[in-house]
């Protein structure tokens, strides 16, 4: 469908993905059918019962075990020549070196703690790394509600509420791709926590964990997945801009020059 040259773009390309849960599992799902040549593939967590309605990588057989090793071996069963990792790792202020330091062509982040997010996105705009965020995908229903956007623009969505306004202290108030959805959570099913200041522990607050429809969690992920493919081969057909949808971000983007350089 996309031809020689924009495969083999995929293929030159190096994407890390950071959190490997409901919606992170889901894009690298994308990603590594699409040929993705190198992914670099983050979480700090291993497999719980809890994960199993909602991430692709829990089943009955995988419980208690790393999800970065689980997605590795997907990968890699799906596309024997990609060149995987697989980090067990926490990314926050004192590990993104270590997250960033293989020069990634593009960085999904698919983190569900919101310190460490606001960390890991700050970073990334300050190093012009290309990226795109998963906001909150709990508590929705209606797929065609799901956008892609600046951050500057994201609505109905506490969780990129609270990330806008820490991002604002590093003087960041735009150039932030996101995924999330417009679709308004009504207020006895969502939790009200994400709406009031609280502090944060540094590995990403207390909380219980809001529900999710698997097919939702699937669909912010596969989306994020398309923008990266999309992007990374320069657009699905010739003369096609790739997707981005706002000023800010195309500049945060095309400061890199060609993404495979």
């Amino acid at each position: 469908m996309l031809g020689r040259e924009k495969h083999d773009k995929l293929r030159s390309s190096r994407v890390t993905v950071i959190g490997l849960g409901a919606v992170g599992s889901y894009a690298v799902e994308g990603l590594a059918r699409a040929g993705i040549g190198s992914l670099r593939l983050i979480d700090h967590d291993n497999v719980t019962k809890s994960n199993i309605n909602r991430q692709l990588y829990a089943l009955s057989s995988t419980v208690g075990r790393a999800k970065a090793e689980l997605a590795k071996e997907r990968v890699l069963d799906i596309n024997p020549y990609a060149r995987v990792e697989a980090l067990q790792l926490f990314v926050a202020a004192d590990s993104l070196d270590m997250a960033l330091d293989n020069s990634p062509h593009m960085v999904v982040d698919a983190i569900d703690s919101l310190n460490p997010k606001v960390q890991l996105l700050a970073t990334l705009k300050q190093r012009r790394i290309p990226h795109i965020s998963s906001m909150g995908a709990a508590k929705r229903t209606d797929p065609f509600s799901v956008k892609i956007g600046d951050i500057s623009g994201v609505s109905a969505c506490p969780l990129g509420k609270n990330v806008r306004k820490r991002l604002r202290k590093y003087a960041i108030d735009s150039g932030v791709l996101c995924v999330y959805s417009d679709e308004k959570v009504m207020p006895n099913v969502d939790d009200p926590s994400l709406d009031i200041n609280e502090d944060f522990y540094p590995r990403g607050r207390k909380r219980t964990v809001l529900g999710s429809l698997p097919t939702l969690t699937g669909v912010f992920g596969l989306i994020i997945a398309n923008h990266v493919i999309n992007y990374l081969c320069g657009g699905f057909y010739d003369n096609q801009v790739p997707l981005l949808q706002t000023k800010d971000t195309i500049k945060v983007l095309l400061n890199k020059g060609d993404a495979n350089s």
